[in-house]
């Protein structure tokens, strides 16, 4: 507990200034932690962290989680996905090169991984560029959730939600943690409006607190499929970066989604 209490102090001190900042600093660390959250993948799936297909597939996550902003020496947006194809090819045409040692199956998941890393961070950026209020309306969703679905869970948890992926789950814990995202993020939303509509705001917080514990449960069922307890242990007590940002790398895809930024 120690342990994990001194890494949530010491990242909290580095992740509070450069959300609060934004810009240039915390678009370099967005791409920094999808690249590391990509090495994650690579070690789950038994690869070399530094090798011609991890190489292919940070570059992807690069490639996506970057801003429109920064590629503006490209033709048009579009390049960026014609630059994404090029890379999944690249891929393919390894599997071809590296025969049954590097399979079309590890070229799916790699491609997968760069699509699900890369675009949570880069609608983690981009409700960043709008304003901060809205990134912490959807940061305080997955944190209060997950905070909410644990305490209650612990206190009055008896129904299993997801017994085969995340043992630990209950449908009172994940309900109560809704409950207490959509309370707290409406009286969050009184004060800071996110955008026109404080009802809409109310039924898309519930909409997003659903979907940021679906994140937590398929990063729980990558885990389970790879055999192993956490994502990585870059973050001592907390696990892999994987772990920490498994529901904001849906909630913030949902929030584009939804019409919020």
């Amino acid at each position: 507990m120690k342990t994990r209490i001194i890494t949530a102090v010491i990242g909290l001190a580095i992740f509070i200034p450069l959300i609060v900042y934004g810009h240039w600093p915390l678009t370099l660390a967005a791409v920094v932690l999808g690249i590391v959250a990509m090495s994650e993948v690579l070690v789950m799936k038994r690869m070399f962290v530094i090798s011609f297909e991890a190489i292919i597939s940070y570059l992807g996550v690069a490639l996506l989680v970057l801003p429109d902003s920064w590629l503006t020496f490209l033709p048009s947006v579009a390049t960026r996905w014609f630059g994404f194809y090029i890379l999944v090819l690249l891929l393919l045409l390894h599997t071809v090169i590296r025969k049954q040692r590097f399979t079309f199956d590890d070229a799916g998941v790699l491609t997968l991984a760069m699509l699900y890393i890369g675009m949570g961070f880069h609608f983690f950026i981009g409700a960043r560029d709008i304003n901060l209020q809205t990134l912490l309306y959807g940061m305080f969703i997955v944190w209060i959730t997950d905070s909410g679905a644990y305490l209650i869970g612990r206190k009055i948890g008896k129904n299993k939600l997801a017994p085969k992926i995340s043992p630990n789950k209950t449908w009172e814990g994940s309900i109560g943690g809704t409950l207490a995202a959509v309370v707290i993020l409406a009286i969050y939303c009184h004060f800071f409006p996110v955008v026109n509509g404080w009802l809409t705001m109310i039924v898309v917080t519930l909409v997003l607190s659903i979907f940021g514990q679906f994140g937590d449960l398929i990063e729980s069922s990558l885990k389970r499929y790879y055999g192993v307890k956490d994502s990585g242990k870059i973050l001592p007590g907390h696990g892999g970066i994987l772990d920490r940002f498994d529901s904001m790398l849906v909630v913030m895809p949902m929030l584009h989604l939804l019409g919020i930024i």
